[in-house]
């Protein structure tokens, strides 16, 4: 039997099964190297609209090369070649007419350390907007509490808008991370690992944040923190060595996965 087409029947299973949700993105045999290195290994993976997907997995597993590959920050890396394809709305994404641009619009990404911009609270929001030709004050204004609201951190600065946001504590500056990507109004958001850098209180807050997100926006987030993917993913993709090993729902990942690796890494004997 060939044991590699099993592995990528099961995967795609796995990722279907019980789950009538549309899907946001669709990843068919993809593949990247940086150089010579292997980094991706023939990933399958269904992700479903307005859910939030963990990923998880050791260090160097691969975890944020797949994420920055949703949105194709990983062309940055001159050294960087895929095969394969990822839909994402049933459009490939590496298809040379679809503009980055356009893609990076709808796929929103924050980062593990917060970087605000070195400008206002407001100024901070308002400059997806105004990259997009939005110039009135007025409309401005309704995007800025807007975003801020989304990303639960209005009552906190909104007598604030005028001040750097480097004044801002380090979960305040996440959350206005996540604000500003709201802004720009996308559909997708990326996180990698966002609350490593963060205290508890504000690790909660973040967390209770994408559990309220997901109602507008599908969340695709890198995890290092086994009790943070179990608290807010619905569904979970173990990553090893560029591959995945196992993806399905998150409580069932936790609870009985199916290979013992998945197992071993959740129980702490590696990783």
């Amino acid at each position: 039997m060939d044991t590699k087409v099993t592995q990528l029947d099961k995967q795609e299973t796995l990722a279907t099964n019980g789950n009538d949700r549309p899907s946001v993105y669709k990843v068919n045999d993809l593949n990247l190297w940086y150089g010579d290195d292997h980094a991706l290994k023939d990933i399958n993976l269904d992700i479903k609209k307005n859910e939030v997907t963990a990923i998880i997995g050791p260090s160097g597993c691969g975890k944020s090369t797949f994420i920055k590959t949703l949105n194709r920050m990983v062309e940055l890396v001159p050294s960087v070649r895929t095969n394969g394809e990822i839909l994402y709305h049933d459009r490939n994404i590496f298809d040379k007419d679809y503009q980055v641009e356009e893609l990076r619009t709808s796929v929103g990404m924050v980062f593990q350390q917060p970087n605000p911009f070195p400008k206002s609270i407001y100024d901070n929001i308002a400059y997806g907007p105004r990259v997009h030709g939005v110039t009135s004050k007025k409309v401005l204004d309704e995007i800025i509490e807007r975003s801020l609201r989304g990303a639960a951190i209005w009552d906190e600065v909104k007598d604030r808008l005028n001040e750097n946001a480097y004044g801002l504590s380090g979960g305040q500056q996440q959350r206005l991370c996540i604000a500003r990507t709201l802004a720009i109004e996308p559909d997708v958001i990326l996180m990698d690992e966002p609350t490593s850098a963060l205290d508890p209180i504000s690790t909660l807050k973040v967390e209770e944040l994408v559990q309220e997100l997901k109602t507008d926006y599908s969340i695709i987030i890198v995890t290092h923190n086994m009790q943070q993917a179990a608290r807010v993913s619905d569904k979970t993709a173990f990553f090893l060595n560029g591959e995945v090993v196992e993806y399905d729902q998150t409580d069932r990942i936790f609870s009985n996965p199916s290979d013992k690796r998945t197992e071993d890494y959740i129980s702490g004997r590696f990783g």
